[in-house]
């Protein structure tokens, strides 16, 4: 492993029910044994689980740990993230995600924000230096950008905002990360760049996930996964070795640490933390 502890980040998306607010509860705290630097908490675009989230957070605040709200700006204005901004400052909050974030269903209206180095400007020009920002960076990049070196412009174009860190799209090519990495160093951008991981569990489930983001699953694992069938502990016990295995590589390879996707769920995340011997 690296010589240097590796960051460790857990996300989560706000409940919305008492069963999942007491679920994510024992999720939490089974986590929190693995002395994360902080956990984030995914915002709706448009604002739509803005309230969720700001709850969720405190919650974890109030358990003793760093929280990093997510902020999406897609269908916002300047004015609504302004208040969301001192809002989360008033309560002693220093870390943020900061996203472009998807349209709401139905809505036509972008706001006031195009992209996410245009709030990454904004949160820099209310707030200065008060928020650690990270941002989103994409190995396999971004399914709507032209192609992969406008791509790499638009991470730049954040970095050149005032981010601090980035957080990916989970991917399942180590590959994919070195060479964003390497592509990265000849373009003069250097921020820490945390890999994303999502463990498996459900194939269907992932394969949804990933068909919507862009995220490619190699062929030979799909097909192994799906021949699983309903299979579950099968396709979890590939999964685990499969997840560990690229988390291994990524941390040896000098990535600065890994960033969860647990979807409120602490086994698997735990069971491939506790194998990679951290």
């Amino acid at each position: 492993m690296t010589a240097k502890k590796p960051l460790l980040s857990f996300e989560f998306f706000p409940p919305k029910t008492p069963e999942g607010v007491e679920k994510l509860h024992t999720t939490r705290q089974q986590l929190a044994q693995l002395n994360p630097a902080y956990f984030s908490v995914t915002f709706g675009a448009g604002g739509s689980t803005q309230d969720r989230t700001l709850e969720t957070v405190l919650e974890i605040q109030g358990e003793g740990r760093q929280a990093a709200p997510h902020l999406s700006c897609i269908g916002s204005t300047k004015e609504n993230i302004r208040a969301i901004l001192q809002q989360y400052k008033s309560h002693g909050i220093r870390r943020l995600v900061a996203l472009r974030g998807d349209l709401p269903s139905g809505s036509a209206c972008i706001g006031e924000f195009r992209y996410a180095n245009e709030l990454v400007e904004f949160i820099r020009q209310e707030t200065g230096d008060w928020f650690h920002i990270e941002v989103a960076a994409y190995p396999e990049f971004h399914p709507q950008a032209k192609n992969a070196q406008d791509d790499l412009l638009n991470f730049k174009r954040k970095v050149e905002a005032g981010a601090n860190a980035a957080i990916t799209q989970y991917f399942y090519n180590a590959d994919a990360y070195f060479n964003f990495m390497e592509e990265c160093e000849a373009m003069g951008v250097s921020i820490p760049v945390v890999p994303g991981i999502m463990p498996i569990g459900n194939f269907t489930q992932l394969a949804r996930f990933s068909d919507a983001c862009g995220a490619e699953i190699p062929r030979w694992l799909r097909l192994k996964l799906q021949g699983y069938g309903d299979d579950l502990p099968s396709i979890r016990a590939l999964g685990l070795d499969f997840v560990t295995a690229l988390s291994d590589r990524l941390l040896r390879g000098g990535a600065p640490g890994l960033h969860f996707y647990t979807l409120n769920q602490a086994g698997l995340v735990s069971t491939v933390w506790q194998r990679l011997g951290l």
